[in-house]
């Protein structure tokens, strides 16, 4: 809307509770529904004592929640009223249903200024992908590459991790049964805590080292995780082969990814 002039201003207009004198103070406490108020300066109050409209820094001055009128008052003076007007630099305090969503920035709002009792949502979420290709033999857990790092802002909070990891698992040749690889999920390293773990590859063996037999397969991980902390929290993927049986993560610079979603207690 265009305005001729000066654009009003908007604040949080109020007026404070009635007020009593008492015979011989200057001193009273400006209240809003039994709640003390502060105006920003005296020279966001209007106050009428007597029928008369006061001015501001010479009739009263204004402390915090305080006014001091510059004479005792007596029996028989009565505050007619006290207004308080809004800031004329700021908004002020909104008025009452006034903020909606589009108003409050994106990540504006912690866990810590949630109510009590609202708990599920999702307040942050991590990413992460690799594609360069790495192999494991060894019967113990070597990094894919695939990680990605977490702060919660709670220590009650909790951390939803997925991921998916396409493999490619092959024998060495040799005629024998029960050879399979590995794929396990890992807070922090994979020398760390194993959360979950997956075999891939039953079985890897062949009668003749012409036929090397192998398998592929996506490895998925959906696990919801309590680190209990407020430190960052990596989340690893870790391969592991077993002798004969040769595991490969992200073959041909196949893309495996990782997403961390931070839940709310």
């Amino acid at each position: 809307m265009a305005y001729i002039g000066r654009e009003p201003q908007i604040g949080n207009f109020q007026v404070c509770d009635a007020i009593s004198v008492v015979n011989g103070q200057a001193a009273y406490t400006m209240q809003v529904s039994s709640t003390n108020v502060s105006p920003e300066t005296a020279f966001h109050v209007l106050c009428s004592l007597n029928g008369v409209l006061q001015k501001p820094g010479s009739s009263f001055t204004v402390s915090g929640s305080t006014i001091t009128f510059a004479s005792n008052l007596a029996t028989g003076d009565v505050i007619d009223f006290i207004q308080i007007l809004g800031s004329t630099l700021d908004l002020g305090v909104p008025s009452d249903n006034t903020v909606s969503t589009a108003k409050i920035v994106d990540n504006a709002i912690t866990a810590a200024k949630l109510a009590s009792g609202v708990g599920g949502k999702i307040l942050q979420v991590v990413t992460g992908t690799h594609s360069t290709s790495v192999t494991q033999t060894a019967n113990s857990y070597a990094t894919s590459g695939l990680s990605a790092a977490i702060t919660p802002a709670s220590t009650s909070n909790k951390v939803l991790v997925l991921t998916s990891s396409y493999c490619y698992t092959y024998g060495d040749g040799s005629n024998s049964s029960g050879r399979r690889a590995k794929v396990g999920l890992f807070r922090g390293t994979v020398s760390d805590t194993n959360i979950q773990e997956h075999f891939i590859g039953e079985n890897v063996a062949s009668a003749s080292t012409s036929t090397f037999p192998h398998t592929y397969g996506t490895v998925a991980f959906s696990h919801l995780d309590s680190p209990s902390t407020t430190s960052a929290q990596t989340y690893t993927v870790g391969i592991s082969g077993n002798g004969a049986c040769e595991i490969q993560a992200q073959p041909d610079s196949d893309m495996s990814t990782i997403t961390l979603l931070e839940v709310s207690a």
